[in-house]
């Protein structure tokens, strides 16, 4: 009973690391891609890493200390900034949403790499800070975020001090509705492996959704009833949004009746065959055959929208008659 009593009174120091491009890609794809439609709260992700390690290690969520966090990413110099469209007001909101969450940044400018910008030497920077922090301070957890093979090296540098290590992972695909490319986002099975504790982020957070649990809905900025700093904005930098209207519904281009195939489908969205550009559908948008039973390559029949954006959808989806 005391051995009991005292596991679960033992507090964890725990330091939270992130790639900042990895990041910035998976909750943009939650913003933009998945049906959910928020980003993810930095606030709320680290509550639920609290109480995942709290549940592996026998503790108390209360007791899963973050002390540290940190923020890695390259950056547009001022000039390259200047000359993109609100780039460095957007830039010095995520910084605030950052500092609000007691997150530390760390940038490197971005280079000209192959005719492209590119980050270069972030993941070494990653590497080193972490582990020196971890010497110094004596986590008993790291807690990554991040995909790449190339942080393996640092898992087992962290191993070797004693220091457990928790990877938060997400692994989907999509395709693009303006290109029409498939995206795949997979992280590195060496790194999966390597880690303590490896969670598979897309089905937690899809079965929490589903199933309305608290700690997965905080873990989005919550667009009726946000949490607000004390400038106003939510604490992923979105401005007060309590009494905004709701989002009109996609206008129809006109009345004529479209027919294609479905391309592709996940989970409760997909995507239908048209020129240029392939339009984007929810399973609201289906009328008379459920969602479930829609395979790839059906013929449906649908209109033509305009949503929120100016960007193509389509709805009122049926399948295509036989000619």
């Amino acid at each position: 009973m005391n051995d009991h009593m005292a596991l679960r009174n033992r507090a964890l120091k725990v330091g939270v690391f992130y790639d900042g491009g990895y990041f910035t890609h998976v909750t943009n794809y939650y913003n933009y891609v998945h049906p959910h439609r928020r980003r993810i709260h930095i606030g709320g992700l680290h509550d639920l890493v609290q109480h995942k390690l709290a549940e592996l290690e026998g503790t108390r969520p209360s007791l899963a200390h973050i002390i540290d966090a940190h923020f890695f990413r390259g950056r547009f110099s001022a000039k390259e900034a200047n000359e993109k469209p609100n780039q460095i007001f957007n830039d010095r909101v995520f910084d605030e949403v950052l500092m609000y969450n007691g997150v530390q940044t760390h940038y490197l400018p971005v280079r000209e790499m192959r005719g492209r910008k590119a980050e270069k030497g972030i993941d070494v920077l990653m590497a080193l800070e972490t582990y020196e922090l971890a010497m110094h301070k004596r986590y008993d957890v790291v807690v990554l975020i991040a995909s790449d093979s190339d942080h393996v090296p640092l898992v087992r540098k962290l191993h070797a001090l004693g220091c457990k290590t928790m990877l938060l992972a997400w692994d989907f695909e999509y395709t693009d509705n303006l290109s029409g490319e498939l995206v795949t986002t997979r992280v590195s099975r060496d790194l999966w492996n390597m880690a303590s504790y490896p969670l598979e982020m897309c089905p937690i957070i899809d079965d929490g959704l589903k199933e309305g649990d608290p700690l997965v809905l905080d873990l989005f900025v919550q667009k009726e009833s946000v949490r607000h700093d004390d400038a106003g904005m939510d604490l992923f930098g979105n401005a007060d949004t309590r009494t905004e209207e709701p989002r009109p519904e996609p206008q129809l281009v006109d009345e004529e009746r479209h027919t294609s195939t479905v391309m592709s489908k996940f989970h409760s969205y997909g995507f239908i065959r048209y020129p240029d550009n392939n339009l984007f559908f929810m399973q609201d948008d289906l009328e008379g055959v459920l969602f479930g039973d829609l395979q790839l390559g059906d013929p449906v029949e649908f209109n033509v929208a305009l949503n929120n954006k100016g960007q193509r959808v389509a709805k009122h989806i049926r399948r295509a008659l036989p000619a």
